[in-house]
């Protein structure tokens, strides 16, 4: 049996917290808890070159007692790399585009940072018009990439159906992680709202879900939104959404006072035989 953790959107600098203190506090639960793996779906700074740091110095607080493993969310990307660096880095602990088998078990792990194509959304706007918005409204407008969204989400599919092919042909069981979100169902909509409800089409794909649950999928880790469901179970395929999510002077979205509890309340673990 392997244990396995799972978070997303940390966001340690938003949140305003030293992480140097924090890895060792949560170097120490992982190993209290005999976690094999600590998989991390994105989002813990805004800039990929710290986000980075925090994963090679959690690593060495852990000793090899845990293993950690961490794909790009969105905020991740904003500054300190680039499209092409993010699908060629070689990193032991970077999982984009990138399997990795758990040994004594049947189990492979998949990691893509993921995208999106603008299918989550009900506005009916074109793909012109969600793309004018995003340049003008969203976060990631600074995020320069080789292609359009469309495009950039087509490349992440193909990458995973490759990878699942694979595992199909090598009778793998499979624990895919992403930072985008792969439901509808996770989506909140406000008809009346058109800003709301053109962001919800920057927040992933519909077409990943049904890529994962057409492969059987068993279980899927992903992060960007901060609304703390449970998990979900649709056909053989069981979704987690593990944000750890915002606490500062504009937003709170913790639902404990502090970012450690907050993390533990958040951090998912479930056993792989």
């Amino acid at each position: 049996m392997v244990k396995i953790a799972m978070s997303s959107d940390n966001h340690f600098d938003i949140n305003r917290i030293n992480s140097e203190e924090m890895l060792v506090q949560q170097a120490k639960y992982l190993i209290t808890k005999q976690v094999d793996y600590y998989l991390i779906a994105g989002d813990l700074f805004n800039d990929f070159r710290q986000s980075k740091n925090y994963v090679e110095q959690l690593a060495k607080v852990l000793k090899g007692k845990t293993k950690i493993r961490f794909i790009a969310g969105n905020h991740d990307m904003l500054r300190g790399i680039s499209y092409n660096e993010l699908e060629s880095l070689k990193q032991p602990n970077y999982l984009h585009n990138r399997i990795e088998d758990v040994a004594g078990t049947q189990w492979r792990l998949i990691g893509n940072n993921g995208w999106y194509d603008y299918s989550l959304s009900n506005q009916n706007a074109t793909v012109a018009e969600f793309a004018h918005w995003k340049n003008a409204y969203w976060i990631d407008q600074t995020i320069v990439q080789p292609s359009g969204d469309i495009e950039r989400m087509q490349t992440v599919l193909q990458q995973v159906e490759v990878q699942l092919k694979q595992a199909q042909e090598d009778h793998k069981k499979v624990l895919f992680m992403t930072h985008f979100v792969p439901k509808r169902k996770f989506i909140i909509d406000a008809p009346d709202k058109r800003m709301w409800n053109m962001s919800n089409g920057m927040l992933g794909s519909v077409k990943m879900g049904e890529l994962l649950e057409n492969y059987n999928v068993a279980h899927v880790l992903f992060g960007h939104l901060h609304i703390h469901p449970d998990p979900l179970r649709i056909n053989q395929t069981t979704y987690y959404n593990q944000a750890v999510g915002y606490r500062n002077k504009h937003t709170n979205e913790w639902l404990e006072s502090n970012f450690y509890d907050q993390w533990r309340r958040r951090l998912k673990i479930i056993s792989l035989e």
